[in-house]
């Protein structure tokens, strides 16, 4: 179990010569993900070696600019190299009759099959799952419809103690899955050996919140509680909170606070106002309320 999180884009706005918009690339018990897919985001594939083939689901949060103008260069991208694998895409509703209208009207022709799906509802709700991953929205408050997202690793089953096992000739090989599926064993004897003397607790699962722009939503902590790795946007220092709350976006210091509220285990920071010229003064300030924050930064990888 692990998460290894490639940051390829993490400025707002308009893309600069070292700036470019956001798009996250995040590895999850050896599930492939993309979050937001800003202008230039295949080139920042490119350069920091994402593999594009491996790539099956695109989640993006809102249909501002900064964070979907690179989604239909990267699918008529695919079109080229012949993918074939079908691709799903996660966004608000709007994404797929934008998405394809741009694709026809370019001619841009694909053989592999977009399935989309659309979001409107404003509670949380699970998106995606299979047996290693889950995928859950976090309603966030933009100034359009928009959604983070938390991935959680599925817990995996007890491993077998064998040490404890062999202290017990009666128990039979045949009797190991039994154990796995968390069974208890009786023993000729009558005598109940408990699962948890013949079994090894997992790891713990790993979890990862991307909070994309919004405002300070305090209520979205339950939904992110004990969270292993966030990312939350703090576009302006905390001395343009007014400009924040205009703009709805968030400050250093309400990303921070979100963090310690969550009991998050470590806070990335990003989407950074190209006002600013010098971003260590963002880290500064968030760890005035959360210590264990780090800046997001392209090419920059973070392992959990």
């Amino acid at each position: 179990m692990s998460i290894s999180l490639t940051i390829l884009g993490c400025h707002s706005a308009t893309p600069r010569k070292n700036a470019f918009p956001t798009s996250q690339y995040l590895e999850i018990n050896n599930s492939h993900f993309l979050i937001d897919c800003g202008e230039g985001t295949q080139r920042q594939m490119r350069k920091y070696k994402v593999g594009f083939s491996k790539i099956n689901h695109i989640f993006i949060t809102h249909l501002h600019g900064d964070h979907f103008y690179g989604l239909v260069g990267l699918l008529a991208t695919f079109g080229i190299l012949n993918r074939e694998k079908e691709l799903h895409i996660y966004g608000p509703k709007g994404i797929k009759e934008v998405t394809l209208l741009q694709l026809k009207i370019s001619q841009s022709h694909a053989k592999y099959k977009m399935i989309f799906h659309e979001l409107t509802s404003k509670e949380s709700q699970l998106i995606f799952e299979d047996d290693k991953v889950s995928v859950r929205t976090i309603p966030l408050n933009h100034r359009v419809y928009t959604n983070g997202y938390l991935f959680a690793e599925k817990e995996t089953s007890r491993k077998l103690n064998m040490l404890n096992i062999s202290g017990y000739p009666e128990i039979d090989k045949a009797d190991y899955l039994n154990i796995k599926a968390g069974r208890d064993v009786v023993l000729p004897s009558g005598e109940v050996v408990s699962n948890l003397e013949l079994t090894i607790a997992p790891k713990k699962p790993l979890s990862f919140a991307f909070c994309s722009d919004t405002c300070y939503k305090p209520d979205i902590v339950p939904i992110i509680k004990d969270v292993d790795l966030l990312y939350h946007e703090a576009t302006f220092l905390a001395d343009r909170e007014d400009l924040a709350k205009k703009t709805k976006h968030a400050t250093t210091k309400q990303a921070a606070e979100i963090a310690k509220q969550a009991n998050a285990k470590q806070l990335i920071i990003g989407h950074y106002s190209g006002r600013y010229k010098d971003i260590s003064v963002f880290k500064q300030e968030a760890q005035e309320i959360f210590k264990n924050t780090n800046l997001a930064e392209p090419g920059k990888i973070f392992k959990v």
